[in-house]
């Protein structure tokens, strides 16, 4: 099965880089583009918020087609987008040819899902969405840190290169090695965004976008975060970035078995305040390299591991809609990304990057309070639930 499913695994890597390898390149694209590094950051908002909006979009429009030519498709238009954006003469090109890569991305990894979980049987399912979805944290601890240790070395150009090239294999290894997938029954419209009619759902929905707001308002900037421990050093910022990569690995491949043990919302709980604290210190811990380090490190265990727990909670509030809702939290955490790039451009001129770890520690503690708002409205819920079955009334539907 692993064998069957590396090529979308590689694939969801290659997204992955891109979706995390433009902050470790900010300083450089803004200096050769002549524009401020918050305006750079705007390339991460728009590809994530292409992202964001095209996902579902392309889920109705391609609901016909096979998984292989939705793949295929996605991947060409990254490929190209990102060779673009390295040939791109000035920054408004730059930042259309983002949008055009994150419409390229936002096929590529759902559909990734969907195959892979088509490829394995049922009682497998789990386990291969788990090694299709490793890609991700792959990108994450290596794709990112070598394309910006690529691109502290030549030029942030060459790092759009390396993530072309990458695209390139995943799509080489797609068309050769992939078997035929055929498309899954569609789902309308209606039936995509009913979960948002249930208040539980939305609320834990509302509580992840503050969450990965807060989450990539750190990662955008974190060459501003860290510049005094990295004393702008793209070599320095790579091994940052793959402590902080590591450790989101780790804390997210952790969460699975301490969300089993502690519930969805001690492990929230636990991660929210541990990453909020952490962010508050960040000023402080910005200015050495030695407790940078550590930052970082802490960082990616606590923020990274949300995902599962808040997926958790999704799927315990409605098993029914738990595809629907999860693919709905996706959608969210690209739209806190890209809300991050504006709220952290806004950041550096209000109280400056070595500062920005208020901001992203702000966001946190909001989100804690939505989520233990949700808590409280899941257990009412749940009180009202058995009282009703215990009278041995029917429950209303949709409550």
């Amino acid at each position: 099965m692993f064998r069957r499913l590396l090529p979308l695994t590689f694939a969801v890597f290659a997204i992955g880089t891109d979706s995390f390898v433009v902050a470790g390149v900010l300083p450089d694209v803004a200096g050769s583009l002549h524009v401020g590094v918050g305006s750079a950051g705007q390339m991460v908002t728009a590809y994530s918020l292409a992202y964001a909006i095209c996902s579902p979009l392309i889920a109705v429009l391609a609901a016909r087609w096979t998984r292989n030519r939705v793949l295929l498709t996605g991947l060409t238009v990254f490929i190209l987008a990102n060779v673009a954006t390295a040939l791109a003469p000035d920054f408004a090109l730059v930042i259309v040819f983002r949008i055009l890569a994150g419409v390229g991305a936002a096929a590529v990894t759902p559909g990734a899902t969907v195959a892979g979980a088509s490829l394995a049987p049922p009682e497998k399912r789990a386990q291969a969405l788990s090694i299709v979805t490793a890609g991700l944290s792959v990108a994450t601890a290596l794709g990112a840190p070598l394309g910006t240790f690529i691109g502290s070395h030549f030029g942030w150009r060459s790092t759009m290169w390396f993530v072309a090239a990458v695209g390139a294999l995943a799509a080489v290894g797609t068309a050769a090695f992939l078997q035929k997938i055929p498309a899954p029954p569609a789902v309308p419209w209606q039936r995509r965004l009913a979960p948002l009619g249930n208040p539980r759902i939305a609320l834990t929905l509302l509580g992840s976008l503050l969450f990965f707001t807060g989450n990539y308002v750190i990662n955008t900037y974190i060459s501003q975060v860290f510049h005094r421990a990295t004393d702008g050093n793209g070599t320095t910022l790579a091994v940052l970035l793959l402590a902080s990569g590591i450790a989101g690995a780790i804390g997210s491949f952790a969460s699975g078995p301490l969300t089993d043990r502690l519930g969805n919302r001690g492990m929230i709980v636990i991660a929210a305040l541990v990453a909020a604290v952490d962010f508050a210190v960040t000023p402080w811990a910005g200015a050495a390299l030695g407790t940078a380090f550590a930052a970082v490190i802490v960082w990616g265990l606590s923020g990274f591991s949300l995902i599962v727990p808040l997926q958790h909670r999704l799927i315990t509030i409605s098993p029914a809609d738990a595809q629907l809702s999860i693919s709905l939290n996706s959608s969210v955490i690209f739209v806190g990304a890209s809300l991050a790039g504006v709220v952290g451009a806004a950041g550096l001129d209000l109280v400056g990057g070595e500062n920005l770890g208020f901001i992203g520690a702000a966001f946190f503690v909001a989100g804690l309070i939505v989520a233990e708002l949700t808590h409280v409205l899941i257990r009412r819920h749940n009180t009202a639930a058995e009282r009703v079955a215990a009278a041995g009334e029917p429950q209303t539907a949709g409550t």
